[in-house]
């Protein structure tokens, strides 16, 4: 009986230390899997509503979604022009994939293309293109839904609309809702020219954009 009480204490020490080394460990562990976590760099390919226009950079929503998610492994690359169209878009896309390397992109374009009533057909051709090219490089893909006045009459407003959804069943990527949805009809959060949103209303359009694009990217609530 005494060489089996010795050898059960002997295991008990021997299960003790291991479960000791195993919470030491924990915390490298962790470390080392924040060390080798893939960074997220999302691009965003935009127009005025994403490059601050009217505003202080560090006011507009883009800047302050990265502020947002401080300590997450993800950086924002700010690729939006204010006036860029698809066309511009697409001109610009091979030298800031091959200068960036996003693994993530969110395309921001088509507002200007349907404010200047530019033919549906090309605008649609110029963001499959878009996405394409960036899809051949390994990039996920995410379309914004866009919205304009009915300037063009019903029809051309319909055609412009379905572009985005269409497209986004036709590559089966994500699309997410226009980001002034529940600011552009708001005289108060928009700029004088009622096309662009103010300084007030761009914390509201990062907290919508961080609830859209968090769980596309991965990221923890």
């Amino acid at each position: 009986m005494f060489f089996v009480s010795i050898i059960f204490a002997g295991v008990e020490f021997i299960v003790v230390l291991r479960l000791k080394l195993v919470l030491m460990l924990i915390p490298f562990l962790l470390i080392s899997d924040q060390l080798w976590a893939k960074e997220v760099k999302l691009m965003i390919l935009g127009d005025s509503l994403s490059a601050a226009y009217g505003l202080k950079q560090e006011q507009g929503w883009v800047s302050l979604l990265q502020n947002a998610w401080d300590g997450e492994n993800i950086t924002i690359i700010n690729a939006a022009v204010s006036g860029e169209t698809t066309d511009g878009g697409l001109a610009r896309l091979p030298r800031l994939l091959k200068q960036h390397q996003p693994t993530h992109m969110l395309i921001e374009l088509g507002g200007n293309d349907g404010l200047r009533g530019y033919p549906i057909n090309k605008m649609k051709a110029n963001l499959k293109q878009m996405v394409e090219a960036a899809q051949s490089e390994n990039v996920d893909v995410i379309i914004q839904q866009m919205q304009i006045p009915t300037n063009f009459g019903r029809r051309y407003t319909e055609l412009f609309t379905n572009t985005f959804t269409d497209i986004a069943e036709e590559y089966q990527i994500p699309v997410i809702p226009f980001l002034l949805e529940e600011i552009a009809l708001n005289d108060d959060l928009m700029q004088q020219d009622q096309i662009h949103p103010n300084a007030k209303a761009q914390p509201m359009i990062t907290a919508f954009m961080d609830k859209q694009l968090r769980p596309l990217l991965n990221i923890n609530e």
